[in-house]
């Protein structure tokens, strides 16, 4: 790549990115300020190439070393510009004005680059050496471009941990919360099955607490009664009556089911308690699976075209007679006149920006679903002697 394209190519992107700063409003100020870092980037890139590997060799030359001053100071003046406009506030009304007058400077810093520097450096230096420093400059770029990858791609890589460890402790923290509810859910069950387990013995002690009062009301009518034995007799029915239901309940709950009373035993004034349950439906919730979205991306190519104006000069030679026959300059000596013929070439560079964000992301919506199931309950059936059976009676009821 010649030295010429190479500073053209500079100029193009710095003026594209101009061009873009100055389409945006006071309220992208996030745009303005990415894309004004990269403006200052490139211009002081620019400047720094021409002052590392141009301007020594330009300083030996006593034609160029004027120049070489005069462009030192232009690069002066525009890194003062730059550190000014950075400094300003990216929704200042003052933005675009600044911004327009660096356009301005740049331009015309560019126009006396290629007007008046570039064609001093290829007569003081020559095509070999100019290609020599022309190598030096891009291989220094690609260097720099290297370098910006990398940091894109180390920022790029830094944000996606984050995201990934910001994913990681939000589903620890649903985890969590689900492990709790759980927990919470299995508390109350076990809370709800011990009560259940105490309400049979307290019954079984409310009916012996009622058979020890008829024994007691009943007691004269027994001392009346013959017996063989009557301490014997009462202690025996006391005893049944009072630890009777209490072996029941209890070796029904120690076989995990309900207390079911033993056959009936013959005995004056004796009662039975049937205990009467029911199932009650308890409902929880799990979280389950249902499938995954997967969003892929991959890079499509497409043909695209622009149209650009290029400018070319060319040496034209010609022949005319003079106003005059008088003598004005030196003549019959030798002179050799070098004109340089430029032509401007499309040089192609391809940005990578920013077109969309697909954001992907889980939202979560509640509804209500009515869960039917079967539950089962106790019932007694009355039949008593000389009457007609009864209803059936629910539990509690």
């Amino acid at each position: 790549m010649s030295l010429r394209t190479l500073m053209q190519a500079g100029s193009s992107k710095a003026n594209d990115l101009f061009v873009r700063l100055s389409d945006t409003s006071e309220g992208a100020v996030k745009t303005r300020e990415k894309l004004f870092t990269e403006l200052k980037a490139e211009l002081e890139l620019h400047a720094d190439l021409e002052e590392e590997h141009l301007f020594p060799l330009l300083r030996k030359n006593p034609e160029t070393r004027g120049l070489v001053v005069e462009a030192i100071k232009d690069n002066k003046d525009l890194r003062a510009r730059l550190a000014e406009i950075d400094a300003l506030p990216k929704n200042d009304e003052a933005f675009i004005p600044r911004l327009t007058e660096l356009q301005k400077a740049f331009r015309q810093h560019s126009r006396d680059d290629k007007k008046e520097l570039l064609p001093a450096v290829q007569r003081a230096l020559g095509a070999e050496q100019t290609q020599e420093v022309a190598g030096k400059m891009e291989a220094s770029l690609a260097e720099i471009e290297q370098a910006r990858q990398e940091e894109a791609e180390e920022r790029r890589a830094k944000a996606r941990q984050e995201r990934e460890q910001a994913e990681l402790e939000a589903e620890a923290a649903a985890r969590q919360q689900q492990e709790e509810q759980a927990a919470k859910l299995r508390t109350r069950d076990a809370a709800r099955r011990v009560a259940d387990a105490t309400v049979v013995p307290l019954e079984v002690a409310a009916g012996a607490s009622r058979k020890v009062a008829q024994l007691v009301t009943s007691a004269p009518a027994i001392a009346k009664a013959p017996a063989a034995s009557p301490a014997r007799a009462s202690g025996s029915a006391l005893t049944d009556m009072f630890l009777w239901p209490w072996a029941g309940a209890m070796q029904g709950l120690q076989a995990g089911r309900p207390a079911q009373p033993s056959a009936p035993r013959a005995a004056a004034s004796q009662e039975e308690v049937i205990p009467l349950g029911e199932e009650v439906l308890e409902v929880t919730k799990r979280t389950e699976n249902r499938g995954t979205a997967r969003v892929r991306r991959y890079v499509v190519e497409t043909e695209v075209e622009e149209q650009v104006t290029l400018q070319s000069e060319r040496v034209v030679v010609e022949r005319r007679r003079p106003v005059s026959d008088e003598v004005t300059g030196e003549i019959l000596t030798e002179m050799t006149v070098e004109v340089v013929e430029t032509a401007e070439v499309p040089v192609v560079n391809k940005r990578a920006r920013l077109r969309e964000e697909i954001v992907v992301r889980t939202e979560r919506t509640q509804h209500v679903e009515t869960v039917k199931e079967t539950v089962r309950r106790d019932e007694v059936e009355i039949r008593q002697p000389g009457k007609k059976p009864a209803a059936r009676e629910r539990a509690g009821s």
